[in-house]
């Protein structure tokens, strides 16, 4: 290699950490040493020789690192690595390099690796924390002991039994002895129309003393709640326990991949999150409610120590807010009675992403059938203010901003719910998109489906496509960017003379939920949870998979060092924040959080060009 060729890598390894801390002699060994491979993502995988364990430097594309049963250990790009596990232990590689985007990798021979190893204590400590790391990764999914963290494709039955809508009870009941099951899956057309349980033949069929040539479509549960196959365990038994059902057909993108049923999930190992909720749904009264919330914390720390990915923890505490909500609206309803009309519990901001972390306070509003008479105002005042306060007890503060169904301007109609989003969307000034990111991520967490549907989808109605208010809404949401400065050094948050540290929400997670809001808002997408949001954009190419996945690895990993940080905080007794020091942290951690919050950044570049070309 001449030194025209050497230069260019040279000037590579030179920024890239922890080559940059070798002499500069020992740099150019090492770059002598280099042989380069192309890999091609027609090839699939990168063809790993276990005899010849060498340093793969990814000079260009994305890879994925996977162990022998297909579970995802990390994602690769530029400046990354791979194959140091092997030549750290002396094993053969066992885990599989997956091509996602045509690459340039750089190979270092392991007799150069073990003399850079010992040149630079940095390099060493580098690799092997790297190695640490992955040895972590990989032992977490073998040492879970909760099912929150465990995905229904671990229990679900992927064969489920089927039959044609058209067939008999008699035959369905006779498949269903043979093979030992207690449900069918009805078909039409190949297409999933109901299902037919043990509970639907003794009380639609035997107790109605109806005959076994009855056709299945006139005695199956029809349009049955369905899960997609990505999800909880700990959310298929809240389905269950929610709508008291022990069968759950598994269904992505209309494709029926399987059926999990409560036997399943009885064979698996007991939650914790669950066993809490359960306690919460026996509660009688606020007291009562307010002894159970304060188990929140310690689950957090169970999550955290059980080292569950950060997008699964903020579903399981939302999960519990969602509990005590509806708790506590049930227990005020049974002191005011019912209800005058139908209405939504409206969850925003974090609990309607579904994200909420430590020290989370109360964002939600009301949303009734249609206005209220006196009476029926004084009905929803006394329930929202009780249910307010009782969240407030339960230890989700009161909302600074007043933004909580006891204040009267957000109680309010499905009109005037649809006015309001209405004038926001078609009239941004600057404290209408200040609301954006508050309301515009809302979910319904007790009341019928259908009234929320009927707000969500005039809302998207309104925004798809609307080039004015998704530039307005961008231009606000790049008022705040990343803390990064001058040669990729963290910007701190002050406060006076203290020091806070990064603020790795409104500075990290926030601004990436910026992005994909924005996203999903012009592209008419209901979902409001970020990562599904980020999915969603992906599958639509609205957003590139490299990009797409960049964007969830850095959400994932920033919300995954807040929540680690809080639960340290809270262990050593020190307040609940959303600041870190760099300082606490290791080079290596350091590494990826700048790299983490590069990402931020280009997804805001991505953005600004993509929306604001009008401006």
């Amino acid at each position: 290699m001449d030194a025209s060729e050497l230069q260019p890598i040279v000037q590579f390894l030179q920024q890239s950490v922890p080559f940059e801390s070798l002499d500069e002699a020992t740099l150019a060994t090492c770059c002598r040493s280099l042989t380069v491979g192309y890999y091609s993502k027609a090839s699939s995988f990168v063809p790993l020789d276990p005899s010849h364990p060498q340093l793969y430097i990814v000079r260009s594309g994305a890879f994925e690192v996977r162990d022998i049963s297909g579970e995802l250990l990390d994602r690769l790009g530029e400046g990354d690595y791979f194959g140091f596990p092997s030549l750290l232990s002396g094993e053969e590689a066992s885990n599989r390099v997956a091509i996602l985007e045509d690459g340039l990798v750089y190979h270092l021979p392991p007799d150069i690796f073990n003399l850079l190893r010992t040149k630079s204590r940095q390099f060493d400590r580098f690799f092997n924390k790297a190695f640490a790391k992955r040895l972590r990764h990989q032992g977490r999914f073998k040492a879970r002991e909760l099912t929150t963290t465990s995905r229904i494709t671990t229990l679900m039955s992927h064969s489920p039994l089927m039959i044609d809508m058209k067939s008999s009870v008699a035959d369905a009941a006779k498949l269903m002895r043979k093979s030992r099951v207690s449900s069918l899956l009805v078909i039409d057309n190949k297409k999933l129309v109901g299902i037919l349980t043990d509970k639907d033949l003794r009380n639609r069929v035997l107790a109605e003393n109806l005959d076994g040539k009855l056709p299945v479509h006139q005695a199956m549960t029809t349009t049955p709640i369905t899960i997609e196959s990505n999800s909880l365990v700990f959310e298929a038994m809240l389905l269950m326990s929610e709508h008291n059902i022990h069968h759950l057909p598994v269904v992505d993108n209309g494709q029926t991949q399987g059926v999990i049923t409560s036997t399943d999930i009885l064979r698996g190992q007991s939650s914790q999150p669950l066993l809490l909720i359960g306690e919460i749904e026996r509660q009688k009264d606020l007291p009562s409610l307010i002894l159970v919330s304060k188990q929140i914390p310690l689950l957090l720390q169970n999550l955290i120590s059980a080292d569950a990915r950060a997008e699964e923890i903020g579903r399981v505490l939302t999960s519990v807010t969602d509990a005590l909500t509806r708790r506590l609206i049930v227990l005020n309803q049974q002191m005011l009675g019912e209800a005058p009309m139908a209405f939504c519990w409206l969850a925003f901001g974090s609990q309607g992403r579904q994200d909420q972390a430590a020290c989370s306070d109360q964002d939600n509003g009301l949303l009734l059938a249609h206005e209220p008479d006196e009476a029926a105002q004084g009905y929803f005042e006394a329930l929202s203010k009780a249910v307010c306060a009782g969240l407030n007890e339960c230890g989700y503060v009161y909302c600074p901003g007043d933004i909580m169904a006891q204040n009267p301007k957000w109680r309010m109609s499905l009109n005037r719910w649809c006015a309001v989003f209405d004038k926001w969307v078609n009239t941004p000034d600057p404290k209408a998109l200040m609301h954006c990111s508050i309301f515009f991520d809302m979910r319904s967490v007790f009341g019928p489906q259908s009234l929320f549907d009927g707000l969500q989808d005039e809302v998207l109605k309104n925004t798809k496509g609307n080039d004015i208010f998704l530039a307005g809404l961008t231009g606000n949401s790049l008022t705040s960017t990343p803390p990064l400065g001058f040669f990729r050094q963290f910007v701190l948050e002050r406060d006076g003379t203290e020091v806070k540290g990064i603020d790795l929400k409104h500075k990290g997670n926030a601004l990436i939920n910026d992005i994909a809001r924005v996203y999903a808002l012009s592209a008419g997408i209901k979902e409001v949870n970020t990562a599904k949001r980020i999915r969603a954009l992906m599958e639509q190419n609205i957003i590139n998979r490299k990009d797409a996945l960049n964007l969830a690895d850095a959400h994932e990993f920033i919300a995954h060092m807040r929540l680690s940080n809080q639960g340290y905080q809270y262990t050593h007794a020190k307040p609940v924040t959303n600041y870190l020091m760099p300082k606490d942290l290791s080079s290596l951690v350091r590494h990826q959080l700048r790299d983490a919050f590069k990402v931020v950044h280009d997804g805001q570049v991505g953005l600004k060009l993509k929306m604001m070309r009008s401006y």
